[in-house]
């Protein structure tokens, strides 16, 4: 009964944490207390050890992730999708340009500035894709730009990579992932515990989440109201550059005419397109923005 009740303490811990941002310190106490408690033999050295792993995972869970963070945690995701893929610098005018048009996005965001900036790279492949990671990294392959007709669809698909940032989705997922793991650490320290294991040794998984939600997000993409709401958000991002927000729509259906041609890319990460467009052209008819693509198209042209 007694270990039991030992068993509930790390989860109230853990539970105190997501409620209380102020929790590492009590997350200390608790640790510093479970190893007093193991060496002076009020509570066996394996449940000690229980209680202060859980501590520790928890105020890991409830961290505030620092804008420093944020980007660092983004560059391991970069590197990781370039492993797959290759930067392509065949045409530095282009570069240029789509980093041209981030900037006009983001100049008048609500977020215009992040720790080291916002920065797009081409990828060099024909797959129709795009990729964004938290602290600013955003990738547009060869192919994405190809299908776009204007600048605004570019720009569209832009605003949408900027929307995950702004909208930290990738920082969310490895929040959530955290608790879970959290969670996780909790049963298993005290199954360790109960059946006389090393829970130090059980418990180093916890430190791999990160390098798990890179893969998951590669692979994987964003949720699907994640996206919904990123294509929500990068309407009014567009519109308040100065972009025609239907410029959104349009790229969207550009995706809906080659999807049976490249299933894979933005097909394989992100809802369908008529999904897409249904949400999105319902957030764009309470949008009222004056049409001045035609203004810009002569340089879509040229740079291309």
């Amino acid at each position: 009964m007694k270990k039991i009740k030992l068993f509930i303490v790390p989860a109230l811990i853990l539970s105190l944490c997501v409620i209380f941002p102020a929790c590492q310190s009590l997350a200390k106490i608790a640790d510093a207390g479970a190893q007093i408690a193991g060496a002076t033999g009020v509570i066996d050295q394996n449940t000690a050890n229980a209680i202060s792993n859980t501590s520790k995972a928890a105020a890991s869970a409830a961290e505030t992730i620092t804008p420093e963070q944020e980007y660092y945690i983004g560059r391991a995701v970069g590197a990781n999708i370039l492993s797959t893929y290759s930067l392509w610098n065949g045409n530095p005018a282009l570069t240029r340009y789509v980093n041209n048009i981030c900037n006009a996005i983001t100049l008048n965001s609500p977020r215009p500035e992040i720790y080291v900036g916002y920065h797009v790279g081409l990828l060099d492949t024909d797959e129709i894709n795009a990729f964004a990671t938290s602290g600013g990294h955003i990738f547009v392959s060869r192919g994405l730009v190809a299908s776009a007709k204007s600048e605004d669809a570019l720009a569209g698909v832009i605003a949408h990579e900027i929307a995950h940032i702004q909208l930290q989705h990738s920082i969310k997922a490895i929040k959530t992932s955290r608790i879970t793991q959290a969670l996780l650490v909790t049963g298993t320290s005290a199954a360790g515990a109960y059946a006389g294991i090393d829970v130090n040794e059980l418990t180093d998984i916890f430190n791999e989440t990160v390098g798990e939600i890179v893969t998951t997000m590669v692979n994987n993409g964003y949720s699907q109201s994640q996206e919904f709401d990123a294509d929500t958000a990068a309407l009014s991002l567009l519109a308040g550059a100065g972009y025609n927000p239907s410029g959104l729509i349009d790229m969207l259906k550009e995706l809906q005419k080659t999807q049976v041609e490249h299933p894979g890319g933005f097909n394989k990460t992100h809802p369908t397109p008529e999904k897409r467009l249904a949400s999105a052209q319902k957030a764009l008819s309470k949008l009222r923005v004056t049409d001045t693509s035609s203004y810009r198209q002569a340089r879509f042209n040229a740079v291309r």
